[in-house]
């Protein structure tokens, strides 16, 4: 190599006095040398050794770093892999992530750098975690205290007996440190027909032992619900609720052919819940196409939101990720009607790798031809839904391209009605034609 010949040949070269080195025709040399191919090549092969050599400029120094940089540039750039044409409209909406264990940073970095480290980031899973602690004392404060009754069914005349038996350390209404607790009775969907117990005076556990009657056949049993709310009298104002039991299922605790003492929790509620009625629809996920369908079968028992006493229902599903509506489709409407039959199929395209990430908003609607489309009820299945939306969807997960079906009891939307069915974003477009 043309560097050994030089070295050979001039052995004082290799170690040159201070006074040659600051000599302006030194400098000058110095300066051609690095001007030649092969001395670059070595002075860049010297660097990766040695940074801080003194032989060589600091001009020359940084020049090489520039190289070596641009050429770690090159190696770091990636390319993501073509995705579903399919799921393109989906994954738009989705937030971009950076996965950096990704990325190839080269031979060059140290192995510190391509070990990116957690300390500083956001972990979201642990802002999801609920405290069984707070749970239980969460379920502690909703309670006011318990309320024991019986069922009996009398098959001969066609009638469900229902007895108040008694009620056990409920809430202080009046400023005595008392209440004159009473009892109203309502077998649902049917709130015209109203039964209470008498009212007894300054007592927290008071002791009822009353019976009531409603007329209904056997076969109309699994279709009803018993409501029961607890009131505390007050002879000048409006009367304070204290709270209420909801029993879903009447043969809970028996086939009714003998009385069964039942207690239950009273629940705290500030006034009367309104039935709204059911929907059933099934859920069915296809993990390979990524294909979500839910098939809305029927409701029953809808709130009647017309003068009639009927609805014309129909049904939106929206399809929410992070709070935020992606998608909605509608079913057709039923008119006149508070127990409306659809059999329709709604079908989303959901990659698996994001099915934690979304949730269906079910509503039930009201058309108007005049005025807004009024909410009657919503439901909501997910995997951050709550009981039974939450159960229905993880059901769906463990039996792939299975129809999993169930009820769902509608609940009143919590938020503004204009804004929900009609969004400036997102316009929502016009209801279905009547069939």
């Amino acid at each position: 190599m043309p560097w050994r010949n030089k070295e050979a040949s001039s052995p004082s070269s290799a170690n040159p006095s201070p006074e040659a080195l600051q000599s302006p025709s030194s400098r000058g040399n110095m300066a051609d040398k690095l001007k030649d191919p092969n001395t670059l090549g070595f002075l860049e092969a010297a660097v990766k050794i040695s940074h801080t050599s003194p032989d060589i400029p600091a001009e020359v120094q940084r020049s090489v770093k520039e190289h070596i940089m641009r050429h770690t540039r090159l190696q770091r750039q990636t390319t993501e892999p073509a995705s579903s044409t399919r799921h393109t409209s989906f994954k738009r909406h989705l937030p971009r992530q950076m996965h950096v264990s990704s990325v190839d940073y080269g031979n060059e970095l140290p192995p510190a750098a391509e070990q990116p480290t957690s300390i500083g980031r956001i972990k979201p899973e642990l802002y999801k975690q609920k405290s069984v602690e707070g749970d239980d004392a969460k379920t502690e404060a909703k309670t006011c205290g318990k309320i024991n009754f019986s069922l009996r069914y009398d098959y001969e005349n066609e009638t469900l007996i229902v007895r108040i038996l008694k009620a056990f350390d409920l809430p202080a209404k009046d400023f005595c440190g008392s209440s004159d607790p009473y009892v109203k009775i309502y077998l649902l969907p049917d709130r015209k027909c109203k039964l209470q117990t008498r009212v007894h005076r300054k007592t927290l556990n008071p002791t009822f032992d009353e019976n009531f009657h409603f007329p209904v056949p056997y076969e109309e049993l699994a279709d009803r619900k018993l409501h029961l709310s607890v009131f505390d009298f007050d002879r000048f104002s409006r009367h304070d609720m204290i709270g209420e039991v909801i029993l879903d299922n009447l043969f809970e605790a028996s086939d009714l052919s003998q009385e069964t003492s039942i207690w239950k929790d009273i629940q705290y509620a500030t006034s009367e819940s309104v039935d709204l009625g059911e929907i059933m629809f099934s859920l069915c996920y296809l993990p390979t196409a990524g294909r979500l369908t839910l098939t809305v079968i029927k409701c029953r028992n809808l709130k009647a939101m017309d003068i009639t006493g009927y609805s014309d229902p129909y049904v939106k599903v929206s399809l929410l990720c992070d709070g935020r509506r992606l998608k909605k489709k509608k079913t057709t409407i039923k008119k006149n009607t508070l127990n409306p039959v659809y059999n329709e199929a709604i079908i989303f395209d959901i990659p698996p790798e994001n099915m934690d990430q979304v949730s269906l908003l079910i509503s039930v609607m009201d058309y108007d031809r005049v005025g807004h489309n009024e909410i009657i009820g919503v439901c909501r299945v997910g995997i951050s839904a709550e009981g039974l939306g939450r159960d229905h969807w993880n059901e769906m997960l463990a039996y792939p391209r299975k129809p999993i079906a169930h009820w769902h009891s509608l609940v009143e939307w919590q938020g503004r009605a204009a804004s929900f069915d009609s969004e400036s974003s997102c316009p929502s477009p016009r209801p279905p034609p009547t069939p």
